[in-house]
């Protein structure tokens, strides 16, 4: 999926003072009456919260990150707010190897663990009533921004011990081990706190992924929820067609978001919705042209559930609800080589595997529609790969908390290396046929075609986690009319 990039935030202390609140320009001044009176009459509401599901399972990671650098502290930061509009943030989302490790998805937080394998959960909780902080600060007080839990509610929820953020400084500067680690480009100001080597940093980070390729048996539960949760958006999207109509790309991605944010945290990328042509750019997340009669719609989208992991799916759907034959044609080429990258998963097999059986597939097709310029055989030799000219993009990748998942794995673990048991990857094969291709003709030029569901290698094979979703091309149009129909 396309990177969503914002602003880079500055380097701040990591204990900003207390009397300092996050204000702008324009706030009212606050006399010193005010600021007294606000701070008196309040009420304690500290919760004993219930241990978190995800708390045994984060224990254990850590225990295996702290046996893969025994001796050694390892630093994970989740992260803080990155500016969206002047004084506006986007929505806070941690860390993926943080939230992984300690289950804490608040902002601003730091999980040590020390080089005896213990481990410490380093948290900005709710705001004093001590300070101004509560009612002035937009950033962190809890009349602006809502109320963030204590530490007492962290620990009891994680089952980590839990300290505040203001002894981060103090506890990892006063006495250090051999070797800390920390995992970088997370938050500037413990890259500052911390300098260290890059090389060992670098080697954290290449660990931390590599431990999530294989997901337990929480994690594919999520997942499964991520993608139960995406076939509803999918559907929510055709019984509204009336007005897909009407208002185009832009609407289905709003309906889509509803469903992500009503069932999980949010949408795991910004949702591809592309009518027509422009279903022949891969990432297209401007979502802001018509969806036209006639055409076809690829959509692309996934749900990010309550604890970030996130489905990926891709459908082309024909507009009118039946295809044309030549639509036809063309997705069931796509479909054929879908089954034929989901049928090569398994344990033990390159993770290439996938790409290559349904690459195999879309290039013998693209010979017999008499487009390659030599036999399919040598468009597939890697020192050739003209075929991919309609292909252009990898056939898998992994799946987790982040849409890409395990990216800073070693070449050896993921793109060179073999499926295991608890592997979750994608199979998304496509034919595109760009609107100004002379070598096309011109009835395919500006027809995009994706297909896309997420799978888990398991003991014997695979299993489709999105296969409530219809894929066929006759499953497709009884789907559509079923759905329409429900709405009227």
């Amino acid at each position: 999926m396309s990177e969503q990039i914002t602003p880079e935030v500055p380097a701040q202390p990591m204990n900003p003072p207390a009397t300092a609140p996050k204000t702008e320009s324009h706030d009212p001044a606050v006399p010193a009456a005010y600021s007294a009176f606000m701070r008196t009459g309040w009420g304690d509401r500290e919760l004993d919260l219930p241990e978190h599901p995800v708390a045994p399972w984060a224990a254990r990671r850590r225990e295996r990150l702290a046996a893969a650098f025994p001796g050694e502290r390892l630093v994970l930061p989740a992260g803080t707010y990155k500016v969206r509009s002047n004084d506006t943030d986007y929505r806070f989302r941690p860390d993926t190897a943080h939230t992984y490790f300690s289950g804490n998805q608040t902002s601003d937080a730091v999980l040590v663990i020390e080089a005896d394998g213990s481990s410490v959960l380093y948290a900005r909780p709710r705001s004093s009533r001590e300070t101004d902080e509560f009612f002035r600060d937009r950033q962190y007080g809890e009349l602006w921004a809502g109320r963030r839990p204590s530490l007492h509610e962290i620990s009891s929820s994680l089952g980590l011990e839990v300290r505040h953020i203001d002894r981060l400084q103090e506890d990892l500067t006063g006495s250090a081990p051999a070797k800390t680690r920390v995992h970088r480009g997370v938050s500037a100001a413990v890259d500052q706190l911390l300098p260290g080597d890059a090389g060992l940093d670098r080697d954290l980070a290449r660990v931390a992924s590599e431990m999530r390729l294989v997901k337990d048996e929480w994690e594919v539960g999520e997942l499964q929820q991520a993608c139960d949760a995406t076939t509803l958006g999918f559907e929510d999207s055709v019984r509204e067609w009336d007005n897909v109509l009407r208002y185009g790309e832009r609407w289905i991605e709003g309906t889509f978001f509803r469903r992500a944010r009503a069932m999980g945290n949010d949408i795991g990328y910004d949702s591809i919705v592309a009518g027509g042509k422009h279903a022949t750019t891969l990432h297209w997340i401007e979502n802001s042209g018509a969806i036209t009669p006639g055409e076809l719609v690829l959509l692309d989208m996934g749900v990010e559930g309550h604890n970030l992991y996130t489905a990926d799916v891709t459908r082309t759907l024909p507009v009118d609800g039946t295809w044309t034959a030549r639509q036809r044609e063309l997705y069931d080429v796509v479909l054929a080589a879908q089954q034929a990258g989901i049928e090569a998963v398994r344990p033990g097999v390159a993770f290439t595997a996938a790409h290559d059986a349904a690459m195999s597939v879309l290039a013998h097709a693209l010979d017999d529609m008499g487009l390659l310029p030599v036999p399919a055989e040598q468009a597939l030799d890697p020192d050739s790969k003209v075929y991919a000219r309609w292909t252009l993009h990898g056939t898998s990748h992994m799946l987790g908390m982040d849409v890409h998942d395990c990216g800073e794995a070693a070449p050896e673990a993921y793109a060179k290396g073999t499926l295991a048991e608890g592997m979750v990857l994608t199979v998304e094969p496509g034919l595109y046929f760009q609107e100004d291709d002379l070598l096309v003709p011109a009835e395919l030029r500006g027809v995009g075609i994706r297909i896309e569901d997420d799978i888990l290698v398991t003991a014997d094979g695979a299993r489709n986690l999105s296969d409530s979703l219809p894929r066929s091309a006759d499953d497709i149009e009884a789907w559509m009319a079923a759905r329409v129909a429900l709405r009227g």
